[in-house]
C-alpha cells in the first residue's frame, strides 16, 4: 500500500464515521498506521516465516546465501542491532534475531540469575519475544516519523520533487522486523506443555522454534556435562506439538529447528519402547552400554532387555540413569537428525564441542544420504575458545603436512606471544571465513552466536567503570562513549529521540493541534546533537 493510498483509505473510513469524525486528520491517522504495520505478534510471525522460508530456498540454490543472527537478551539490544545493520549494510536481508534460553535464565528470570537448566519461568520466553518486537516496531516508528518530518519540511519549502522522493522512500520502507529463532529449551515439560508454550511464543511473534532432545527436568546447557537425552518418540511428540501449534495459530510457514545434544550426552533416563527388531526404539536401545546376563548371577534391581536372542543388562548408575556406549555419540546424533527431519522438523542444530568444519560436515554428509537438502542452524558459541581451537587446528595441519612447528607450544597457543606469528594469522583467517566455509561444506544455513551481547555488555561496562571511577573520571565517558557515539553516528546518542520523545510530540500534535505541549522545543538539550 502506498502512502497516498493509505491516506485515501483513512479518509474513506473517517467519512463513513459521519460529521463527528471530521476533526480527525486522515493523513495523521495513515501515518500512525504505517508506523505500526504489524499490529499483532501473529502478523509478525506470518510475515517473518515467509522471509525465512524464502531464505531457505535461496540457500538450497546457493550456499553462499547463508543467514546470521546475534542473541539478544533485551529489546533495546535487538533494536540497536537492527538499526546498526540497516545503517551499515542498507538492508536487513539474511540477518535475524536469536533468543537464547541461556540468556533468559541468566538475565531475565524473576528468580534472579540462573544456570541454563530450564529453571526459569516459561512465560519469560514469550514475554521477551514480545519485548524484542516491541522495540523493533518502535525503531520503525522512529525512522518513519523522521521521514514524515522531512516530508513536511519539503512541503513547507514548496519542494515537490523532494516531497515525492520522500514519499517513495516511505512506500519502499524496509522494516526492522526480522525472523527470530526462539529457544524453547526441551519444551518445559511434556508434549502438552510444549504445545501450550509454543502457542504463546508464536502469538508473541516467533516464526521459528528451536527445541532440543534432552530430558526436560534434567536439561543442561549444550556445552556442559551431565546431559540426558530422551528416546526418539518422546522427542518427536514435541516436534509434532510445535507443528500443531504453528498450524493452529495460522502460521503455516512456521519453522522448527530440532537440536540434538547426543554428541556430548552419554546418558538416558529411559529405555525406549520397542515392538520389533530394528524399529526406532530398538535402534535407540542398541546404543546402550550393556553386559550380557548370566542367569545364575542376576542381582537385585537389575533391568534387562533382549537383543539377538541374548539377555542384556543396561548399565545403570546410582542416579537411576542409563549410559550409552562410549564413541556412539556421532551415530546417535545422525539418527536424531534423520528422524527429526522425517517427522516434521525443518532445520537441524548439532551441538558440538568445537567449531570444526570437517567434523560438522562428516555428520551432515551422512544425514544428506537420507535427506538430501538437510541443513543446519549452528551455534558459533562463546563457549568455544575460538582463538585456541583454530590455532591448534592450524598447528595440527602444519604438523601433518611436515611443516616445522618447533617454535610453537600447542598447549599454550592462546598466549599473546603468538599473536603476531604466521600461525596466528592463518588461524584468524580461518575464523574469519568459518561461516562462509561451513555453509558451503557443512550445510549450515544459519550461523548464530548465542550470547554475544551478554559478553559485549560486560566488556563495555568494565571499560567504562575502569575509566570513570579512575583518573579519567568524566573524560572516561565523554572520550570513549559519547564522542564515539557522535562520530560513529550511533542513533541513541540522541537518547530522548530513541526513547520515543519525538513520536510522542507527533501524537500530541495529532491529538491537540496548536495546543500541543511538546518536549522538542528550543530548550531541549538534545538540540546540542542536531549536527551529530
Amino acid at each position: 500500500m502506498t502512502y497516498q493510498s493509505a491516506i485515501a483509505n483513512m479518509r474513506t473510513a473517517i467519512e463513513a464515521g459521519g460529521p463527528s469524525w471530521n476533526a480527525i486528520d486522515p493523513e495523521a491517522t495513515a501515518r500512525m498506521a504505517i508506523q505500526n504495520r504489524f499490529p499483532t505478534g501473529l502478523d509478525i510471525a506470518k510475515y517473518t516465516a515467509k522471509i525465512m522460508r524464502a531464505d531457505m530456498e535461496a540457500y538450497d540454490a546457493d550456499p553462499a546465501n547463508y543467514t546470521q543472527s546475534l542473541g539478544c537478551w533485551h529489546g533495546f539490544i535487538a533494536q540497536q542491532k537492527m538499526i546498526s545493520i540497516k545503517k551499515h549494510f542498507g538492508s536487513t536481508k539474511q540477518r535475524y534475531l536469536y533468543l537464547s534460553g541461556w540468556m533468559v535464565a541468566a538475565l531475565r528470570s524473576e528468580f534472579g540469575p540462573l544456570p541454563d537448566q530450564s529453571m526459569h519461568e516459561k512465560t519469560s520466553v514469550p514475554a521477551l519475544i514480545e519485548e524484542l518486537y516491541t522495540f523493533l516496531k518502535q525503531a520503525d516508528a522512529r525512522e518513519l516519523g523522521m521521514m514524515f518530518r522531512d516530508l513536511d519540511a519539503a512541503r513547507d519549502a514548496g519542494d515537490e520533487v523532494k516531497a515525492k522522493e520522500i514519499e517513495n522512500k516511505i512506500d519502499n520502507y524496509e522494516t526492522h522486523l526480522v525472523p527470530i529463532i526462539a529457544d524453547i529449551d526441551a519444551g518445559f515439560g511434556n508434549a502438552e506443555a510444549t504445545y501450550l508454550l509454543a502457542k504463546k511464543m508464536i502469538e508473541a511473534g516467533a516464526c521459528a522454534l528451536q527445541i532440543e532432545n534432552q530430558v526436560s527436568d534434567e536439561k543442561q546447557c549444550g556445552h556442559q556435562d551431565g546431559k540426558v537425552t530422551v528416546p526418539h518418540e518422546d522427542f518427536l511428540q514435541k516436534i509434532r506439538a510445535c507443528r500443531h501449534a504453528f498450524l493452529e495459530m495460522g502460521v503455516e510457514d512456521g519453522v522448527i529447528v530440532a537440536r540434538t545434544d547426543s554428541l556430548g550426552a552419554g546418558l538416558t533416563k529411559q529405555i525406549a519402547y520397542s515392538k520389533e527388531p530394528g524399529d526406532l526404539g530398538d535402534q535407540y536401545n542398541s546404543f546402550l552400554d550393556c553386559d550380557e546376563v548370566d542367569p545364575a548371577n542376576i542381582t537385585n534391581g537389575q533391568v534387562f532387555i533382549s537383543r539377538d536372542g541374548k539377555l542384556l543388562a543396561p548399565k545403570r548408575l546410582p542416579s537411576n540413569l542409563y549410559q550409552f556406549r562410549s564413541g556412539t555419540g556421532e551415530d546417535r546424533c545422525v539418527l536424531d537428525c534423520i528422524t527429526s527431519l522425517q517427522n516434521g522438523a525443518d532445520l537441524l542444530w548439532i551441538e558440538t564441542e568445537k567449531p570444526h568444519v570437517e567434523q560438522i560436515a562428516g555428520m551432515v554428509d551422512r544425514v544428506r544420504e537420507v535427506i538430501p537438502n538437510a541443513k543446519l542452524v549452528y551455534n558459533n558459541s562463546p563457549s568455544f575458545n575460538w582463538t585456541l581451537n583454530f590455532r591448534q587446528q592450524v598447528f595440527d595441519a602444519w604438523e601433518e603436512a611436515g611443516k616445522d612447528v618447533s617454535a610453537y607450544d600447542r598447549d599454550k597457543l592462546m598466549s599473546v606471544d603468538y599473536d603476531s606469528t604466521e600461525l596466528a594469522a592463518e588461524a584468524d583467517e580461518k575464523i574469519r571465513t568459518f561461516q562462509r566455509d561451513a555453509s558451503k561444506r557443512a550445510g549450515i544455513f544459519h550461523h548464530l552466536i548465542t550470547l554475544p551481547t551478554y559478553h559485549t555488555a560486560a566488556l563495555s561496562t568494565d571499560n567504562l567503570a575502569k575509566e570513570y571511577f579512575g583518573d579519567a573520571a568524566m573524560l572516561g565517558y565523554v572520550k570513549n562513549v559519547q564522542r564515539e557515539e557522535i562520530r560513529q553516528g550511533i542513533a541513541c546518542v540522541k537518547h530522548q529521540n530513541m526513547a520515543g520523545s519525538d513520536i510522542g510530540d507527533d501524537h500530541k500534535e495529532y491529538f491537540a493541534g496548536e495546543a500541543a505541549l511538546k518536549a522538542g522545543g528550543k530548550d531541549n538539550t538534545m538540540n546540542q546533537f542536531a549536527a551529530a
